[in-house]
């Protein structure tokens, strides 16, 4: 089996049976993980390239040994050393790394559809890592995984996004996901940050922390995006945890066998107390571990390989 398209890009743009396809073919790279050898044949003589515009540990470090897991060669692009900062354009450096021979170019950038502009541009796989505000499709994948994972299935699950919503490529890449598996979505956050036209991608809005965590099957942390915001969306970092923080007290009124989920990384004792991260109900490092899982299985499926 392979995916329609050549490129990762969103989940928007992908159907339900997408998903499910990319999420089966995760359980058998979860598989494979589970070896003493960790290595397939599957991708040998391809090239991957990462590169991230933006900084990033998980996600780079996770594509780059989902890659090197299926026996594909791998450059690490880091655009504070490259050609980038004499001025070289993006399509111009995308191009240079397609004419080294590569076959996959996974893209972080800080410019929202960046990563479209490029697949519409080159003959390579582009996979979108995180573009702006925009979305973060691998990430909702993994996201989808551990909740199956440790639900047995999507459909019908209340699950509660807690946060930045207005800055997260997170919230909005699973948002999407989780509606077409048949999840129901609820936002909770400050009214700054949590805008109203959400409620048109069939997400309930809560400003109110712990009437939104009531009953939630799921409870996903956001981190809050300095780095994208000005000044005024809340007054400090002292109130929001007050108010939005999730405590072992609030994750009490959430179902009594929720999990904990954060993308990382986590900013303790502003959006989430260190006894929650590292407490029973939270799959914050599974989610990591998952992530290896689900990249190998998109960029196999990409490839054109077929079972």
């Amino acid at each position: 089996m392979s995916l329609q398209s050549k490129d990762l890009l969103g989940i928007k743009e992908l159907g339900a049976e997408d998903i499910e396809l990319i999420l089966e073919t995760s359980s058998g790279f979860r598989d494979v993980l589970e070896r003493d050898i960790k290595k397939v044949p599957a991708l040998r003589g391809k090239t991957a390239v990462n590169l991230f515009y933006e900084p990033s540990t998980r996600t780079r470090t996770s594509f780059e040994l989902a890659a090197k897991r299926l026996s594909t060669d791998v450059i690490n692009i880091s655009t504070s050393t490259s050609s980038v900062v004499k001025g070289e354009t993006l399509q111009d450096t995308a191009r240079t790394v397609l004419a080294l021979g590569a076959d996959f170019i996974i893209l972080r950038h800080s410019c929202s559809g960046a990563a479209h502009f490029l697949a519409k541009n080159l003959d390579a796989s582009v996979v979108n890592a995180g573009d702006g505000t925009n979305e973060h499709p691998t990430q909702a994948l993994l996201d989808l995984f551990t909740i199956r994972e440790k639900k047995g299935g999507i459909k019908g699950l209340e699950v509660a996004i807690v946060g930045d919503i207005l800055h997260s490529r997170v919230a909005k890449s699973n948002i999407y996901a989780l509606k077409k598996l048949g999840a129901r979505v609820r936002l909770i956050g400050p009214p700054t940050l949590v805008p109203s036209y959400m409620k048109e991608l069939g997400a309930g809005i809560f400003s109110d922390m712990d009437t939104g965590l009531k009953g939630a099957d799921v409870v996903m942390m956001l981190r809050i995006q300095m780095e994208r915001q000005g000044k005024g969306f809340f007054p400090s970092t002292v109130e929001y945890f007050r108010n939005w923080g999730l405590t072992a007290k609030r994750l009490a009124l959430a179902d009594k066998d929720a999990i904990v989920m954060h993308p990382g990384p986590m900013n303790r004792g502003v959006e989430i107390a260190s006894e929650v991260a590292d407490g029973s109900k939270s799959v914050i490092l599974e989610q990591v571990t998952n992530g290896l899982a689900v990249r190998m299985a998109v960029l196999y499926l990409l490839s054109g390989v077929r079972a």
